[in-house]
């Protein structure tokens, strides 16, 4: 098992289960601490390599993924990686996608699909999922 997350460091969510996900913007510097050890970033195209292992989803702002499968696939390895790993997850300004992305952990994490924007939005930022489509995508994350 890694370091954790300090979870008084900005952007840490602790979910129901303890997990511990990080999220940022990628336009945001990374700030003291251990770095990540996978990172599911998400964005229009894949950005500069990173010092640790990496998925980068297909994702423009303030829409839905290009492909929601993979989207999916990629946070469900994240989930199961942070029971023992640093996880985090990032786009461009650290709201919109990487709100609705935590969203979707919350629920794999049991969070009902219904409550996991407030769940996100109480325990990381308060703006988190930017738009209606973003909400529903939550709501039907878990189908």
């Amino acid at each position: 098992m890694s370091e954790p997350w300090d979870t008084a460091a900005p952007g840490v969510l602790a979910l129901p289960s303890g997990r511990l996900v990080r999220g940022r913007g990628l336009r945001d510097p990374l700030g003291p601490g251990p770095l990540p050890r996978i990172g599911v970033y998400l964005a229009r195209r894949p950005g500069a390599p990173v010092a640790w292992e990496s998925r980068w989803v297909r994702w423009p702002d303030f829409r839905l993924p290009r492909d929601p499968a993979e989207l999916r696939t990629a946070l469900v390895e994240a989930w199961e990686r942070s029971a023992a790993e640093r996880v985090e997850v990032a786009c461009g300004g650290g709201t919109g996608r990487t709100g609705t992305a935590l969203a979707c952990l919350a629920v794999l994490d049991g969070v009902p699909p219904e409550e996991a924007v407030a769940f996100v939005r109480s325990r990381y930022r308060r703006r988190a999922v930017e738009t209606p489509g973003q909400r529903r995508f939550v709501t039907g994350f878990a189908g």
